[in-house]
């Protein structure tokens, strides 16, 4: 609640006044000295400060606007690159990823495996993974996205991908270069690619398409009924259990 401005103002100057009684002097037996009024200068300054700490109050005190509820449907466009599973599976599920997400890798440590046993090996869901980097959170999430596109190059995308993933918690560039090593991929080529900015274009109009759809983190999924260009349907955020991806892919494919 915002404090109304006559109490704000009191508390500026309760404030003011405990600042000049903790920096005067210690009381004296001796009978003060006289005191010289406050020059004009000294009181408009004094005024700046009491405006200054309302201000400051008043700007704590006031609330945030909240932020905009997550949609529960989403409308993806872009399905083109990699994907996991049949194309012409009856569903498809896209996942838009932060691969130094905490969340993510326990999504990818817990609930994908069953999901791609029992849904994307089995012929029934096309699974589509979407970057969506924060650096603001993930100083190396950027870093990460460009290097599973350059090992894409050398065929080994899903396995940079998802191993980079499941080791979010230790991601570092030392790190990447090392899963590159693990991969067997040539280390010119993959170091020239990782140093470059040739995938960021796309990896800008992924983070925009979900950002479009209202995601605010990951990892969020939209799942839907397959088509070529198109995928529309609920929306799933975060790392939840494999029974509630399970119940909804069900759900839908029962329809």
């Amino acid at each position: 609640m915002k404090i109304p401005r006559p109490l704000a103002a009191a508390a500026a100057l309760l404030v003011s006044a405990a600042t000049l009684r903790a920096q005067a002097p210690p009381p004296s037996t001796q009978s003060p000295a006289p005191q010289p009024p406050l020059t004009q200068q000294q009181g408009e300054e004094m005024l700046r400060e009491l405006r200054a700490i309302r201000m400051l109050l008043e700007r704590l005190t006031t609330p945030r606007p909240s932020s905009p509820p997550q949609p529960e449907v989403g409308r993806v466009t872009n399905l083109k690159g990699y994907a996991l599973g049949r194309p012409d599976a009856p569903l498809t599920m896209v996942e838009f990823t932060d691969l130094q997400c905490p969340f993510c890798r326990q999504f990818i440590l817990t609930s994908f495996e069953d999901i791609r046993k029992n849904w994307i090996d089995t012929g029934k869901l096309r699974y589509i993974s979407r970057d969506f980097p924060i650096p603001d959170l993930h100083a190396h999430a950027m870093s990460a996205a460009r290097a599973a596109r350059c090992a894409g190059e050398q065929g080994k995308f899903w396995e940079m991908r998802l191993g980079l993933l499941r080791n979010a918690n230790v991601l570092s560039p030392e790190f990447i270069q090392k899963a590159a090593g693990d991969l067997k991929l040539d280390s010119k080529t993959f170091s020239a690619c990782a140093a470059s900015n040739r995938y960021d274009a796309e990896i800008q109009a992924e983070t925009e398409e979900g950002t479009r759809l209202g995601i605010a983190g990951t990892p969020t999924f939209v799942i839907g009924r397959s088509t070529a260009t198109v995928v529309e349907g609920p929306i799933l955020v975060g790392a939840l259990p494999y029974a509630q991806f399970d119940a909804k892919l069900r759900a839908l494919l029962e329809k």
